[in-house]
């Protein structure tokens, strides 16, 4: 039994180191490959990097390459340097303040100059509506400023005499841009004045906020129809009272307007004035604040003035100067002495013969 039990063990025992040899080989080629394993990750990462060190170094050549050829060729070529700036504007700005504001300078090259920064520049010009900078090669630049039109003066104060000359008066276009022109122009005088506008601050450039403003301008846009612009013309508006709008037109009429509902309003008056033109009578108020029973007054017309001790107006005769004329003095001619005359003697008159 003991023999037994000891072949069996080293029998068991052999078995046990073949098992230990084998397990120790596979842990060998495990290190072995994971060793080559480790080595080709390496050599394929350094192959990238050496792929992409390749492709940066052609790109940074390449960079450098055109940046030097566009230097050399553009940027400091004789050729391309600005000569001509061509301006073309609808209003009152000069071309001295524009080029300022633009900051462009002849004799500068022309790819230098950042477009976008001009065009940026001058549209921060209260006046500017739009702007349009183009680049002509080989060296001229074309600049067309679109301005914004007033449609109206707009101040702070309740009266104003003279906006045209007072400097708490502001130009203002019909999307409420606030200008300040330093060049007024004629047409400027017929412009109707927005007063009271004392809620917000006015300032160039910016645009009015107060809602009776707003409404302001818009009714001066509904009120340039065919017939409301010949028939009442705005000369002012008032906007003191902030509940409603109070309107002078050049015929002296006072129309009092709400805040709501403008084109309703307006068709009222329209009637009223419909009404006036047929009947031969001239407004003097109307409060359109109500819907029915309008307070409406209407002008006095002059008496007539009869008096029949007046005799009718006679005609003033014409007359015609004569004309005065001097006796001229002249010398006396000298005597001369008297002279025969001789009478021609009259010769007979011949008989002809007659034919037989």
């Amino acid at each position: 039994m003991k023999v037994a039990q000891k072949r069996r063990q080293s029998g068991n025992q052999r078995v046990s180191n073949l098992r230990q040899r084998r397990r120790q080989q596979h842990v060998l080629d495990v290190k072995v490959r994971s060793r080559r394993a480790t080595q080709h990750r390496a050599r394929r990462v350094l192959a990238v990097f050496s792929r992409l060190a390749f492709l940066a170094g052609i790109c940074a050549a390449i960079y450098i390459g055109v940046r030097e050829g566009a230097r050399r060729f553009f940027f400091e070529n004789q050729d391309y340097q600005l000569r001509t700036i061509e301006l073309q504007t609808d209003g009152t700005l000069q071309r001295e303040q524009i080029l300022k504001v633009a900051d462009l300078h002849e004799g500068e090259n022309i790819f230098s100059m950042n477009l976008g920064r001009v065009r940026e520049s001058l549209q921060r010009l209260p006046q500017v509506d739009e702007v349009e900078v183009v680049r002509k090669l080989p060296g001229e630049i074309d600049i067309r400023v679109v301005e914004r039109k007033p449609v109206a003066w707009i101040t702070g104060e309740k009266q104003v005499s003279d906006p045209f000359v007072s400097d708490a008066a502001f130009l203002v276009d019909g999307r409420g841009v606030l200008m300040k022109e330093k060049k007024l122009l004629p047409e400027y005088l017929g412009l109707p004045l927005i007063s009271g506008c004392s809620s917000e601050l006015l300032e160039a450039g910016k645009v009015v906020e107060s809602p009776e403003a707003k409404t302001a301008l818009e009714l001066l846009r509904l009120s340039t129809r065919s017939f409301m612009q010949m028939r009442f013309q705005i000369r002012e508006i008032d906007v003191s009272k902030s509940y409603c709008l109070v309107v002078s037109d050049k015929n002296h009429t006072r129309v009092t307007f709400a805040l709501n509902d403008l084109e309703a309003q307006l068709q009222r008056l329209e009637q009223f004035l419909v009404y006036c033109d047929d009947s031969k009578q001239e407004l003097e108020t109307v409060n359109l604040l109500v819907q029915r029973n309008i307070p409406v007054t209407f002008t006095k017309p002059p008496a007539a003035v009869i008096n029949d001790t007046i005799e009718p107006p006679v005609e003033p005769r014409i007359l015609k100067a004569v004309p005065v004329h001097q006796p001229v003095k002249t010398a006396p001619l000298p005597a001369k002495a008297p002279t025969s005359v001789t009478p021609i003697p009259q010769a007979d008159p011949v008989s002809r013969p007659r034919k037989g």
